[in-house]
């Protein structure tokens, strides 16, 4: 194979995260030489997902050297004798864990635009069902979350007046985009405040309407103006593809199965990939009659480009930084995805949140919400007989304890006698989505954040030029085979 620096390339991509993925295949029909690096021997950036072994590899690499945004990252397995085939951990391949258990709500552009994109086909997608709440007040007891309309309805423990309000702001925020005269002037308030003055909601009915906005502040800090559009989203996603569920996930490792898919549809395109090499510096050189970007790469070759797309993943002093934990447990908590709607598919992944106060560490009080997104064997991410359980809450010097103890409260609650298997501790900082922007939330969200295709479609914009907008990730079946099924281009 000729050597890299031989080519005249139009783009050089950084990193195979979720957003430089969908980039390189927005311009897989573009007609542009693109060369694809990432300093990794693996794809999916932030995103990715990996076996039991390479989480070892991981959590060496990142407590050596720093591996932004990640830190602190910390590795235990059970040394009990197992009483069962689910009670022992299966072997490494058998395990697909990933970094980033985002759900996709079915309203979401991704969705659309990986099916224009036609990439659709090489992805298998399951529903996210049931969501529960965890009840400190009634002794720790997991109660359904209700998160819709016909939920609301057959929620005895909603006095009749509770749901005349509850059911009062439901279709409001259905439309609140038409009634901004109702909540601009509360914008900055938090969202409890806001629930309770406009909506006489009771505090236990405040707790439940600020779960679906998935935030990581307490109700009484999260914005009026930012939780309105995440609780419309929920809300607005339940039934589009289905009854019973409004949101999904992707099979065999959520975003890093997406990034995958994206990668190879870039390499069926022409672009060429190589893993374990990164950027390393980069400047402008004149070049004929225009200006171009000479790159030196990791592995000792210089290249030049047009457009030279690089990973901003600098965590500014102002970022703020999440504590996650996964955990592989010895039961199926077969209970926490049986389905009260009829005709629903049965999900493969449950929610429970776990609100301000439920849990304390001695006298420190739980002050950030936790969320915990229960995998079940569906999701190819563990064996049959186990799952995966993905929680997330804000750091604090108390987190990694606290985060500790919900999971025990919590697979008590269960009732169904699982055992730790193993556990994966780790904290994730913020970073921004391009050079000149702010931390973004996109970076920590528990759902995709449709900012991060808006991103890509005006990177894709400044490299293509002067072309049709509705062109963005819009493409025809290529003709004969499912090129998708060919091997990509790869350098390694």
């Amino acid at each position: 194979m000729e050597s890299l620096s031989e080519t005249k390339w139009d783009v050089v991509i950084s990193g195979t995260g979720l957003q430089h993925s969908l980039l390189a295949l927005a311009l897989s029909r573009s007609d542009k030489k693109v060369l694809h690096v990432d300093q990794n021997e693996y794809y999916g950036g932030a995103e990715a997902a990996f076996s039991l072994q390479d989480v070892d590899e991981w959590v060496e690499k990142v407590n050596k050297d720093f591996s932004n945004p990640f830190r602190n990252a910390s590795l235990w397995k059970t040394d009990a004798e197992p009483s069962n085939e689910a009670s022992k951990l299966s072997f490494s391949r058998a395990y697909t864990l990933t970094l980033s258990p985002q759900i996709i709500y079915t309203k979401s552009k991704l969705l659309s635009q990986l099916v224009s994109s036609k990439v659709y086909r090489q992805l298998e997608f399951q529903a996210v069902g049931n969501w529960w709440i965890l009840d400190g007040e009634s002794g720790h007891i997991l109660k359904r979350l209700p998160n819709g309309r016909e939920d609301i309805f057959q929620d005895k423990g909603i006095d009749n007046r509770a749901k005349r309000s509850l059911m009062k702001f439901l279709k409001f925020v259905i439309d609140y985009e038409n009634q901004s005269e109702t909540w601009q002037p509360h914008g900055d308030s938090g969202l409890a405040e806001f629930l309770s003055s406009q909506f006489q909601l009771p505090p236990n009915l405040q707790t439940v309407i600020a779960a679906l906005t998935l935030s990581l502040d307490p109700p009484d800090t999260t914005s009026v103006k930012w939780a309105l559009p995440r609780i419309s989203r929920h809300l607005s996603s339940l039934g589009v593809f289905g009854p019973g569920f409004g949101a999904v996930v992707p099979k065999w490792g959520g975003g890093a199965e997406i990034s995958q898919v994206a990668c190879r549809a870039g390499a069926v395109g022409g672009g060429v990939y190589v893993l374990g090499t990164g950027v390393e510096s980069s400047a402008a050189v004149p070049e004929e009659s225009e200006q171009r970007t000479q790159v030196h790469l990791s592995n000792g070759e210089v290249v030049t480009t047009q457009h030279l797309v690089k990973p901003f993943d600098n965590s500014p002093s102002n970022a703020r930084t999440v504590s996650k934990v996964i955990t592989v447990v010895s039961s199926t908590l077969s209970s926490l995805f049986k389905s009260t709607v009829e005709g629903a598919p049965l999900a493969a992944v449950s929610v429970v949140v776990v609100p301000p106060g439920t849990i304390a560490i001695d006298t420190i009080p739980q002050s950030n919400p936790i969320y915990i997104m229960v995998h079940s064997s569906e999701t190819g991410e563990c064996p049959n007989g186990q799952c995966v359980i993905y929680a997330t809450t804000a750091y604090s010097e108390h987190s990694k304890n606290l985060l500790d103890s919900t999971l025990t409260t919590f697979l008590k609650s269960s009732e169904e006698n699982a055992e730790l298997l193993y556990t994966l501790y780790y904290e994730q900082e913020q970073v921004s989505r391009s050079a000149d922007s702010e931390p973004s939330d996109a970076s920590l969200d528990l759902a995709f954040n449709d900012e991060i295709l808006e991103e890509v479609e005006t990177q894709w914009k400044s490299i293509v030029g002067d072309v049709d907008p509705t062109n963005f990730m819009r493409f025809e079946d290529r003709e004969g085979a499912n090129d998708y099924d060919d091997e990509p281009n790869e350098d390694f």
